[in-house]
This record gives C-alpha cells, sequence and structure tokens, in this order.
C-alpha cells in the first residue's frame, strides 16, 4: 500500500512540474500541422542538396550530345541544352540560394538587432538618429538599389573569382534587409526595458550590455525568429531574381535563378528546365513560411491552443 501511495505521489509531481518555455514553444510547433510538416520538408531539402556530389553527375561537365533528354530513370529531371543533368544541377544551386538565405539571414540580423536594440533602449536621439537612417534605406528602391550595389560590388578590383563570388550577392542582400529586423527589435526593447525584472536587475547594478544582451534580448526572440523565417524566404526570391535578371550568381556557380534564367529560351523545346527549379523555389518559400506561421502562433501566449 506504501508503495503505491509512493508511486501515486510521485507521477502528480511529476504531472504538475512547471514545462519548460522551450518544451511549450515545441509543443505548440507540432501541434501546427502545417509548419511542423514543412519543417521536415525543408530538413529533407537540405539534406538532399547536401549529398549532391552523391549523384553521380557533375553540375558543371558538358555532353552536347545528350543534350535536351526528357525526364527519365537515368536523369530524373532530363538534361539541359549542354548535357548537363539538370536534377544535379538543382541540388548543387539548391546549396547556394539556401546559403544565401541563411547567411544574408543571419547578417541581416545581426545588424538589425543591433541597430534595434541601442535604439530601443537608450531612445532620445540614438532613437531618432538611428531610426531616420532606418527609414533612409526602407525608401529606397530595394530591386534597382540592389542591382547597381551588386553591379558596383563586382566593378571593385580582384580576381574574377571574387567579383563571381556568391559572397557578393548575399552582401548585397544582406545590407538592405536589415530595416525590418531593427524594427521589430526596436519595439520590443521599448516594451522590455520599462519591465519589472529590467528595473530590477539595473537596481543590483547590471551594466547596460548586460540588460540588453542576457535579460531584453532573450525576451524579444519569438517576433525576431518569425521576423528571420520571413528574411530567409525574401533572401531566396530576391537571389533568385537577381540572378534571373543577371545580377545575382554568375554561370558557371548553378543557382536556382540562374538556372531558371538559361532555361526561359529553351522553354518550349524543353519545358521541363523551368519547371523543376521553379518548384524547388515555390516549394522551399512555401515551407520557410509555414514555419513562420507555426513560430509566431507558438511564441503568442495569447493564441489558445488545443490540449
Amino acid at each position: 500500500m506504501t508503495d503505491k501511495l509512493s508511486t501515486t505521489e510521485a507521477l502528480i509531481s511529476a504531472s504538475i512540474q512547471p514545462e519548460s518555455l522551450a518544451a511549450l514553444i515545441w509543443r505548440r510547433f507540432k501541434r501546427h500541422r502545417f509548419a511542423f510538416t514543412s519543417a521536415i520538408i525543408l530538413l529533407l531539402m537540405v539534406i538532399l542538396v547536401l549529398a549532391a556530389p552523391l549523384s553521380g553527375y557533375s553540375a558543371t561537365e558538358q555532353n552536347p550530345k545528350n543534350g535536351y533528354e526528357k525526364p527519365t530513370a537515368q536523369h530524373w529531371f532530363g538534361t539541359d541544352e549542354l548535357g548537363r543533368d539538370t536534377f544535379t544541377r538543382i541540388l548543387y544551386g539548391g546549396q547556394v540560394s539556401l546559403a544565401v538565405g541563411i547567411f544574408s539571414t543571419v547578417f541581416s540580423l545581426i545588424v538589425g538587432i543591433l541597430v534595434g536594440a541601442l535604439s530601443g533602449y537608450y531612445g532620445g536621439w540614438v532613437d531618432n538618429v538611428l531610426m531616420r537612417i532606418t527609414d533612409t534605406f526602407l525608401i529606397l528602391p530595394v530591386v534597382f538599389v540592389l542591382i547597381l550595389f551588386s553591379a558596383l560590388l563586382r566593378d571593385l578590383p580582384g580576381s574574377a573569382d571574387y567579383r563571381n563570388s556568391v559572397w557578393i550577392v548575399i552582401i548585397a542582400i544582406s545590407a538592405f534587409a536589415w530595416m525590418w529586423p531593427a524594427r521589430i527589435a526596436r519595439g520590443s526593447f521599448l516594451v522590455l526595458r520599462e519591465r519589472e525584472f529590467v528595473s530590477a536587475s539595473r537596481a543590483l547594478g547590471a551594466s547596460d550590455a548586460r540588460l540588453i544582451f542576457l535579460r531584453i534580448l532573450p525576451n524579444s526572440l519569438g517576433p525576431l525568429l518569425v521576423s528571420a523565417t520571413l528574411q530567409m524566404a525574401y533572401a531566396i526570391i530576391t537571389e533568385s531574381g537577381l540572378s534571373y535578371l543577371g545580377f545575382g550568381v554568375q554561370p558557371p556557380t548553378p543557382s536556382w535563378g540562374n538556372i531558371l534564367e538559361s532555361a526561359q529560351i529553351h522553354v518550349y523545346r524543353a519545358p521541363w528546365l523551368a519547371v523543376f527549379p521553379g518548384l524547388m523555389i515555390f516549394i522551399t518559400v512555401m515551407a520557410i513560411n509555414f514555419i513562420g506561421d507555426g513560430l509566431r502562433d507558438a511564441f503568442d501566449p495569447y493564441v489558445v491552443h488545443e490540449k
């Protein structure tokens, strides 16, 4: 009898043990079916593009005798006009497009969080100066400025490899994508800097850096992570657009954008050259957007979740 009581007490104490914030967010995210499924799809896509060297074909090796082959068991997505395996080129292009999306998102988040944190925490003239700079970048016609900025970076002195580097595209996109996370971070800091836990930490002698990075910023990660998913989708679409226009990643380095650009003149003869890279862009961007929806609901304390 005593053993049964102790077991029951242990189960009750375990059931009332408070759930950690990370576990709560993960449980809420898993209940968002579209977001959880999209996360699995995106993970599988990342694994697939990383496994591109296992395809058995080269992304740049030409074999004109096999040009314009339709999708077969040997060439799943067919071949292009130069006889290159389209499936392999899409996998390698996915490495480039996803790398652009990830790194440009990270860089823009770092800059945006620093600007927004300083602006929201200090206020006053710091806020006015930083927000006017942010507003100036926001009113720029982004596409035209990105084209000009990318062209200028490629004209810098250096080797041909440097001028054709994927990092040029990453820098160009990052330079004009930090404003939205800066706005979000500023709004969060304006609210949280007046909260009791910040006042208590300040009264205990915490420095401004400690308050910004260890007290306020962790409580602002929810909307910033949601913004990061939108930033990544935006970066992938922007890179594809720039490459399609000839100002992004340049051949022979494949990306989904320049594969589409080279396919446009063959769209009637070999439509698969345009369908498959376009489909990859669509699936990736949709998956990232659904993940953002799931994260938004998971971090929102006012959303009612079914038990």
